[in-house]
């Protein structure tokens, strides 16, 4: 039996190229967007909400602020790292999950910020691209060691009983979207980039924390049909996803508020960091510039 490996090492590898060969992408299956993958969807989602304020019941030390900034973090870090899109609202459903059942302190809600990154990464990212380790200790300045990160990872994952193929409002997208009334009328994907980013905008902010997984998913698209131009469609989202239609409304214009709020202060980027532009209308430039995403001067100030 001939055993002898006739494979050939071509010559970018065998001299150590830097440039790593980008992952492929699997191709979309219909089959995903079935009804009842959508069924699914809203009957799983359940078990991973979070159905109260933390803060109120749980967290003693911790403050909504402190969970913005750490969130917001978590977002640079995902814009610079050009993750997948799925990963930052993964991420922060792991960040809220475990706050609502362990106490932490101050000192480490940047640790277990970076750790659900690290973990949402491992899921949701290719193999050769996921956060590394050391990538992410530099991220927070190195105020946190390896040793911290290995330890904190296997307690995140014994506190989510090691269920961590969540559901989040970034899965329904396609699934709401393939439904509407659409064709024809705008660019579908440019729908779901700028329901993504309002996804994202979402996640920072504590008061969309209570709302499911499938109205933040549903208000985000009308969101973008409005800002486009278009009819928001919630009568269709509302049979689509059989939510309430004033829960529908009521968290759509919390989100108009919040964007419009963002766009008056400082202007707004997507997850993947280039600028929503729409037709007819561009935000305004954006003042800040992030040359990394190192800890904020702001969360050091709370001993990070």
């Amino acid at each position: 039996m001939e055993l002898l490996c006739a494979e050939r090492v071509s010559s970018s590898s065998s001299e150590g190229s830097s440039a790593a060969a980008p992952a492929t992408a699997a191709a979309r299956d219909p089959v995903l967007l079935r009804r009842r993958v959508l069924d699914n969807l809203l009957r799983t989602e359940e078990r991973y909400a979070v159905t109260a304020n933390y803060f109120d019941t749980v967290q003693h030390e911790i403050t909504p602020h402190m969970r913005r900034l750490v969130t917001e973090w978590m977002l640079e870090v995902c814009e610079d790292q050009n993750c997948q899109e799925e990963v930052f609202p993964l991420a922060v459903s792991y960040l809220d999950r475990f706050l609502s059942v362990c106490r932490v302190g101050k000192s480490q809600v940047q640790l277990l910020g970076t750790t659900c990154l690290l973990l949402a990464s491992k899921l949701r990212e290719p193999g050769s691209r996921c956060l590394r380790a050391d990538l992410l200790i530099f991220y927070t300045a190195n105020s946190i060691t390896l040793a911290d990160l290995c330890h904190w990872e296997l307690l995140v994952l014994s506190k989510l009983k090691w269920d961590v193929a969540g559901v989040t409002a970034h899965d329904f997208l396609p699934l709401l979207l393939s439904r509407l009334p659409l064709r024809g009328l705008v660019d579908t994907h440019m729908v779901q980039r700028h329901a993504q980013t309002f996804i994202s905008l979402a996640a920072s902010d504590f008061t969309f924390t209570l709302q499911s997984a499938s109205t933040l998913a549903a208000c985000a698209v009308a969101a973008a049909l409005r800002g486009l131009g278009l009819d928001g469609q919630l009568q269709r989202l509302h049979e689509l996803t059989r939510i309430d239609l004033d829960c529908l409304q009521t968290c759509l214009e919390q989100i108009e508020q919040m964007v419009n709020n963002m766009i008056e202060e400082r202007g707004f980027s997507d997850p993947n960091g280039q600028r929503m532009e729409a037709a007819g209308w561009t935000p305004p430039p954006q003042d800040k510039v992030h040359s990394n995403a190192a800890t904020p001067t702001d969360v050091r100030d709370v001993q990070f």
